[in-house]
């Protein structure tokens, strides 16, 4: 059955969105009532969230029949090859998106609802408004942060990709010097650019990482800086 461009793939693509956005808030809940230590209501949230998974899953193979495998024995190499690369090239498709269109679009967008906001509350809530302007402004680093992220997931999996038609990757080597060598952050993949720094952290442009105070953390996800290691690009021919 043909469900392209139907309201049915529609649906399923919105449903497969909400299973997959409900598994990773639930989550995020199993973790805080965890921090609280409240066990139960954690394994109740962890749990959910799993079932939501398999919710997901399910409305995933309706969109995707070609990367349903039943019997991985009977599959030949080739058609394996086939079905992981159609993987490799939806991976690909999802992360050019992230970072060529939806995070510079959301970043471009926060910065303008930061001023907007500001001058609309200021007058009734000033620091309500003072409030919200910093989160803006962090929700715009932060975005801008993910649009490397997201580059960085579509290179590594076009590599793969490229790597199962036996192309090998670009050989690639971390930066000498340390005003533009950058660090990747291992939990999350969060860049660090000496070049832009970290403003909202209080760590200027043009600061080498080496020269970030040891309690620095990651604006994504909270790493310490430690976790942190040489990010290696493609050398230039």
């Amino acid at each position: 059955m043909d469900l392209s461009n139907s309201n049915t793939a529609k649906n399923l693509e919105a449903a497969f969105g909400g299973e997959s956005m409900a598994n990773r808030k639930y989550l995020f809940f199993a973790e805080v009532t965890r921090q609280l230590g409240m066990g139960d209501l954690s394994k109740l949230f962890r749990e959910t969230a799993n079932q939501e998974t398999e919710h997901a899953f399910a409305h995933f193979r309706l969109l995707h029949p070609e990367l349903v495998v039943d019997n991985p024995a009977a599959l030949s190499d080739e058609e394996k090859q086939a079905i992981a690369a159609r993987c490799l090239e939806l991976a690909i498709e999802g992360e050019t998106y992230e970072y060529t269109t939806m995070y510079p679009e959301f970043e471009a967008q926060a910065k303008g609802d930061r001023d907007a906001g500001a001058a609309a509350e200021f007058a009734a809530q000033a620091a309500e408004s003072a409030e919200h302007a910093v989160n803006f402004r962090k929700a715009a680093c932060n975005f801008g942060f993910l649009t490397a992220i997201e580059q960085h997931h579509a290179q590594q999996y076009t590599e793969a990709l490229n790597g199962l038609s036996g192309i090998a990757p670009a050989p690639k080597a971390a930066g000498s010097d340390p005003a533009t060598q950058k660090w990747i952050c291992r939990q999350c993949s969060m860049i660090y650019d000496p070049v832009k720094g970290d403003p909202d952290s209080g760590i200027a442009a043009g600061t080498p990482f080496e020269a970030i105070p040891d309690d620095w953390k990651c604006p994504i996800c909270g790493a310490e800086k430690k976790l942190f290691v040489p990010y290696e690009e493609a050398i230039a021919a």
